[in-house]
């Protein structure tokens, strides 16, 4: 009988990869590692568990998925709401959860069988990494739920009011002992953290883990090339270009709707803000709100809002958005664009954000721009998470109690541009370098092809 593990890599043999990711978010990011991996000269044979939601991001890359999925009435969000965890278990989370459990094992097993190489790629937090760890089968880990930054910047630990915050922090790191043994196995053999902090502080305790960028801040391009803006007309065209808000209302139904209800209300002391003597906005020129809406939203309940509040439909857009189905709506010298299609646009576009959602707060800061955010009801922008957003994203981000604080801030923010500058280098540094998809498939595929 050999001697050879059967999860020793063998060169001649193809990869068979699994992916497990707990989240719409988290699938997004794994989807876009497995593209890098498909452009590979020797791609491997990729299959797929999203372990919440029906995993339509790998659908759309035609990925086989190995087991059942199945929406839960959370949407994911289980740590936020206790509520929904019992929600969640009456929607039958237990018996779907066991499903999977069998299915990973079941299919490490198969292909143990079959002789062939396999590994496991987790993406997400310590569910999927549980998975990939007791599977049997060599596994990475891309974290994209914890970061140093939520308890410490380079200066040392951020001073916390609640007594329970300690909780987070209490063994030295974001990573709890249990997380980091998950990662400090044999068989773990790359650890991917969404930062250069949390790299160097996992990289303590003996962890492969690897600074390669962040995932989230891929596949971010505009439509429009950014030489436009080094042009020898570049100064006067900056001069010349209005201010633009960028509108973030988050993705999910009914909680979208909420926020948007909020947010056209911060939008409604803006342009109250525009008449007032002293105000930074008094007799400036036009303004753009962008109003980036996930293709899952309905337009017409968002527009309806925006009409009782004065805006009327306009034919021209003030800015070259490419999507021949926004909508386009003009109050005074100001415009409106909403756009389900041209979200990249709205990121570079964007001079500040008004935002209420998580993934794309975040990619906005991370291009180097500020956001004021507002805390609603949930179940995923509550106060809780705001709060916690804010640590993460630090001084780039500027919570609120209410709608009518965002004027004050926006001319505060607008009227410092040594501050700006100092925000700018502060979201690119935490949010981390694009292009982290393709060097997290190119360091697998050395380590295991």
């Amino acid at each position: 009988m050999s001697n050879v593990s059967p999860f020793t890599p063998k060169t001649n043999e193809k990869l068979q990869l699994l992916v497990l990711s707990n989240g719409h978010g988290e699938d997004v990011i794994a989807a876009s590692i497995v593209q890098k991996f498909q452009q590979q000269e020797h791609p491997p044979d990729i299959f797929a568990l999203p372990l919440v939601g029906e995993g339509r991001a790998y659908q759309k890359l035609g990925i086989p998925s190995i087991g059942s999925v199945r929406t839960m009435p959370s949407g994911g969000f289980l740590y936020m709401d206790s509520r929904q965890l019992v929600r969640d278990v009456r929607g039958g989370l237990l018996q779907l959860t066991l499903n999977q459990i069998q299915a990973v094992r079941r299919w490490v097993r198969s292909q143990t069988e079959l002789g062939n190489n396999s590994a496991i790629l987790a993406v997400g937090d310590i569910v999927p990494l549980l998975f990939a760890c007791f599977s049997g089968a060599n596994y990475a880990f891309v974290g994209t739920a914890k970061s140093e930054y939520y308890v410490r910047d380079e200066a040392g630990l951020l001073a916390r009011k609640s007594k329970g915050a300690r909780w987070e922090n209490f063994s030295g790191s974001i990573y709890h002992p249990w997380e980091r043994w998950l990662m400090s196995r044999r068989r773990c053999q790359a650890v991917f953290p969404r930062d250069a902090l949390t790299t160097e502080i996992l990289q303590k305790w003996s962890i492969p883990a690897f600074d390669v960028g962040n995932p989230m801040m891929d596949d971010l391009e505009p439509s429009f090339s950014s030489a436009r803006f080094y042009s020898s007309a570049a100064v006067q065209q900056e001069i010349a270009r209005p201010l633009v808000i960028t509108l973030l209302p988050g993705s999910r139904p009914p909680e979208a709707y909420a926020n948007w209800e909020v947010i056209m209300r911060a939008v409604s002391a803006l342009m109250a803000s525009f008449s007032e003597r002293g105000s930074i906005f008094h007799n400036s020129g036009s303004v753009v709100f962008l109003g980036a809406i996930a293709p899952g939203l309905d337009q017409s309940i968002l527009s309806e809002t925006m009409k009782s509040q004065g805006w009327q439909v306009h034919a021209e857009s003030p800015l070259p958005i490419v999507d021949p189905d926004a909508l386009i709506f003009k109050q005074n010298n100001s415009y409106f664009i909403l756009t389900q299609q041209a979200y990249n646009d709205c990121l570079h576009w964007g001079d500040l954000a008004i935002a209420m959602a998580g993934t794309a707060t975040e990619q906005f800061v991370g291009l180097g721009k500020p956001a004021i955010a507002i805390p609603g009801n949930g179940p995923q922008y509550n106060p809780a998470f705001a709060e916690a957003q804010s640590r993460l994203l630090g001084t780039s981000l500027f919570l609120v109690d209410n709608p009518a604080q965002v004027p004050q801030v926006a001319q505060s923010l607008l009227q410092n541009p040594d501050r700006l500058q100092l925000i700018s280098e502060n979201g690119i540094r935490r949010m981390g370098k694009p292009g982290a998809a393709r060097r997290i498939a190119d360091c697998l595929h050395k380590k295991w092809c």
